[in-house]
């Protein structure tokens, strides 16, 4: 068993220290500088989870940019999106996902490449490097072509994420540059919502996409404290505990879909790993079913937390493992800094135990706008509360739960369905490797729901009379679909959301 003591990130066989990085990462800032990047600019990053992510970030901070990762799973079409929106000056981008969007890339974009490093090209089995797109440069060459940029940083911005755009286009989040003293209470903030503190040891194993706020956030803000980071280049079950064990790992940040594969492994094969060194596990980024956080406290006992948020709110409340137990399915109270309100289309708070729009409030977070289009932003606002489009409630004592997105919600009948309620108890039937919930036009009803399943090769396929009685045992008999899709593979990103837009597509 090997425990990182230095500040260092590893990434299979190879390892980068932290002084490294962010000397390299004070070359590319010259270089970039001398490309005409400056404050408020943004600089593209079309990058899997490596060390040039870490690199490029810094950089473009260095200078007062934005970096703005772009989910390397989108379309030429989608990525070229985000380019022209985001007015990047600059593309950093692995080897094998350029010549993918290439197309979409801007003739006068300076576009730098890095090698797609052995780790990632054996774990999504990808070919041998293939020649560069004309005009893209090496990124090792525009680190070593220029000296440190002596110039100390710009004031601190945040990466400009682009939400996920279940409607409509993703809309970049472009916050203020945030007062030294903000920063200070951001890092403050980050340790008691999830769990990394500067005074405490920690290694963080690190698994989800950094296109993504959440783990851009963690991932960021671990290497700021200075602890050290293990990279896994796709998620595995398996060879995430061996890396637990291997490293000693303490920290992560997962989503509920790693949960039900972890406990879809062998009773052998789960008690087959030390996993002591575990101390804060924080996910988020989907409901989890109330019975998956259930086993997974009994197997990597309390040291299993919940986050809700969001790209536009930051983390306006945590729920502790003892939380998800008295309180199944909550994500926890309101902290400290937050305020929540629960709004019906009025404007009105309404009673407690009815599920209404969430609108947050988070102190000395700086303000954000959406990148040209501050309508969107007004949109979103009530005061100086902001709505993501998410619906719940609080019971008795104060604890929050969600009930779905307002956008996903579907009218059947004239009565309300959160298709989020339905998805955590499928995805607990036996055969169901993944699903989707969604409503699709009905004559009758108006909306009725269709169920999408990605079975378990496995396990005989699921049949809808099946879901329905297995649903039907916790449902009311409205919440069953009327409607069984099997898929071969779910449109799903690697940090576990699956686009439902784009199966809505399929079946409208």
């Amino acid at each position: 068993m090997t425990e990182p003591t230095d500040p260092v990130i590893l990434s299979g066989a190879r390892r980068r220290s932290f002084a490294e990085l962010h000397e390299r990462a004070a070359r590319a800032a010259s270089g970039l500088r001398a490309l005409g990047v400056g404050e408020g600019d943004a600089v593209a990053l079309q990058l899997r989870n490596d060390f040039e992510f870490f690199e490029a970030s810094l950089a473009a901070g260095r200078l007062g940019a934005y970096a703005t990762p772009v989910n390397w799973h989108f379309t030429a079409d989608e990525a070229g999106y985000i380019l022209r929106d985001s007015g990047a000056r600059a593309l950093v981008a692995h080897s094998d996902l350029l010549p993918a969007i290439a197309s979409a890339v801007p003739a006068d974009l300076p576009t730098f490449v890095v090698p797609t490093p052995p780790e990632i090209r054996a774990a999504y089995r990808l070919p041998a490097d293939g020649a560069a797109p004309a005009g893209a440069v090496a990124w090792e060459a525009l680190v070593a072509g220029h000296p440190p940029l002596p110039d100390p940083p710009r004031p601190s911005r945040a990466s400009m994420i682009y939400t996920s755009g279940t409607t409509g286009r993703p809309k970049g989040v472009r916050r203020e540059p945030s007062t030294p003293e903000q920063a200070a209470i951001a890092l403050a903030r980050f340790g008691w919502t999830f769990g990394l503190k500067a005074d405490e040891p920690a290694v963080v194993l690190m698994n989800g996409p950094m296109y993504h706020s959440a783990p851009n956030a963690y991932a960021i803000n671990a290497m700021r404290l200075n602890k050290p980071i293990v990279l896994q280049a796709r998620f595995d079950p398996e060879e995430m505990l061996q890396l637990i064990e291997r490293h000693r790992i303490s920290h992560m940040h997962i989503v509920p879909t790693m949960f039900v594969r972890l406990l879809r492994l062998p009773e052998a094969v789960r008690r087959r790993y030390d996993l002591s060194s575990l101390r804060f596990v924080i996910h988020g980024a989907a409901p989890c079913p109330p019975e998956v956080k259930r086993a997974m406290i009994e197997w990597w006992g309390p040291v299993i937390n919940e986050y809700y948020g969001s790209t536009e709110t930051s983390v306006p409340t945590i729920a502790s493992s003892a939380d998800a137990l008295k309180k199944p399915g909550t994500v926890g109270r309101p902290l400290p800094d937050s305020r929540i309100k629960i709004l019906d289309p009025e404007g009105n708070e309404v009673p407690q135990g009815e599920v209404g729009e969430i609108y947050i409030h988070v102190e000395n977070l700086p303000r954000f706008t959406y990148q040209n289009q501050p309508d969107k932003r007004r949109e979103v606002g009530h005061g100086e509360f902001v709505t993501v489009g998410d619906a719940g409630y609080f019971d008795a004592d104060g604890y929050l739960f969600l009930a779905d997105r307002k956008r996903d919600m579907v009218i059947s009948g004239g009565v309300n369905i959160y298709p989020a309620e339905i998805e955590m108890v499928l995805v607990t039937m036996p055969g169901v490797r993944d699903c989707a919930v969604f409503g699709l036009p009905d004559a009758e009803f108006g909306e009725s729901l269709c169920a999408v399943i990605q079975p378990d090769p496995a396990q005989p396929a699921p049949t809808l009379a099946a879901v329905q009685a297995y649903l039907g045992r916790s449902l009311a008999r409205f919440k069953l679909p009327r409607r069984l899709e099997l898929v071969d593979a779910m449109p799903r990103e690697d940090s576990g959301k699956i686009f439902k837009r784009k199966l809505r597509e399929r079946y409208l």
